[in-house]
């Protein structure tokens, strides 16, 4: 089996529910306030949601970040597009993805490790709209 290499790694170090139905469409790093950033773009599969016929594609929702487990000596944020599709009536239709922590912008396993190892959720790794680059 020919698996692209990048999504073999991006199975060892993200989620699996993130490689199971998110594509990763693009990686870089760059640093903000000497810290160094791993930035890891995911795009949601061309995968319908059950339960629904009909659909025609209608692009992504604006993407949303997430902070993960660093990764070496880099903070590692996530990038994930959401697809959208329109049923016949043109009434817009996602999945409901449930990959951030309730209140944090941590993805769930990394708020539960956080949690667990300190007792409680920090807030000081909250990302920064304005220190986050959304061209592609």
């Amino acid at each position: 089996m020919n698996e692209n290499p990048y999504m073999m790694l991006a199975k060892v170090i993200l989620p699996s529910e993130m490689t199971e139905y998110f594509d990763l469409v693009k990686v870089r790093t760059d640093e903000y306030a000497q810290e160094q950033r791993l930035h890891l773009y995911l795009d949601e599969k061309d995968i319908t949601p059950e339960g629904h016929s009909g659909l025609t594609p209608n692009g992504f929702y604006e993407e949303s970040c997430m902070n993960d487990f660093p990764i070496r000596e880099y903070r590692t944020v996530l990038h994930v597009r959401r697809r959208r599709w329109k049923d016949a009536d043109g009434k817009s239709v996602s999945k409901d993805w449930q990959m951030i922590a309730k209140g944090t912008r941590y993805s769930k396993e990394f708020a539960t490790f956080l949690k667990e190892f300190l007792g409680y959720i920090p807030d000081y790794g909250q990302i920064a709209p304005e220190t986050i680059s959304h061209k592609r």
